[in-house]
């Protein structure tokens, strides 16, 4: 399972649900102090884009939104397409605030074009004390967060591209069912694990 699971739910668009999605920006804070699971500086928005001249006028212009909000703090973006047609936009920033903030500019602006039933997840990196990376991911058709913790290597195959695999990997469950525990109160948990989608190849 994968981005294909996310976009073809049965579930329709919530929308970008701001004050869900910032829950992020708090919600590290927890994890810092009391988890020692530390923000890695990066995160993404994913969706599927569209081949036309409007839509990707409206992606190059968030682009330039994100990076000029985040000027002082130095917020860097770039978007890149994996092998099965879904576009990561990837930020870059020290502060999980700007993160936040930026990818919900991005929703937003795609939403406001028509194209929120095109917005799958945002991913937010995190890692653990030694080292280990820990994502969690905000699902736009839920409106839910819930952790993903790959381990070891999986079976999936990256591209520069950040290819999103439907290929059974490993991933520590436990893990990711201590932080749901962990972090119930602070950040709106998916109820139903079965909706815990794996994403392999995560490009940040």
């Amino acid at each position: 399972m994968g981005l294909k699971d996310i976009l073809t739910g049965r579930h329709e668009v919530k929308g970008p649900a701001p004050d869900r999605l910032f829950a992020i920006s708090t919600a590290y804070i927890t994890l810092q102090s009391e988890h020692q699971i530390e923000p890695a500086g990066t995160a993404a928005i994913v969706f599927q884009a569209l081949q036309t001249s409007e839509f990707e006028a409206t992606i190059k212009e968030m682009e330039e939104v994100v990076v000029a909000t985040g000027g002082e703090s130095g917020t860097r973006v770039h978007t890149q397409d994996d092998s099965f047609g879904y576009r990561w936009m990837v930020l870059r920033d020290g502060s999980i605030e700007d993160l936040a903030v930026g990818i919900n500019a991005v929703s937003g602006s795609i939403e406001t074009a028509g194209h929120g039933e095109r917005l799958l997840c945002a991913v937010f990196a995190f890692k653990d004390a030694g080292g280990k990376p820990i994502y969690f991911i905000y699902n736009y058709k839920r409106g839910y967060w819930y952790p993903f913790v790959p381990a070891g290597v999986t079976a999936a195959t990256s591209t520069a591209g950040g290819s999103l695999a439907a290929h059974t990997g490993e991933r520590s469950t436990e893990r990711e069912l201590q932080l749901k525990a962990q972090m119930a109160d602070e950040l709106p948990i998916e109820p139903e694990l079965e909706r815990w989608f794996p994403l392999w190849g995560i490009p940040i």
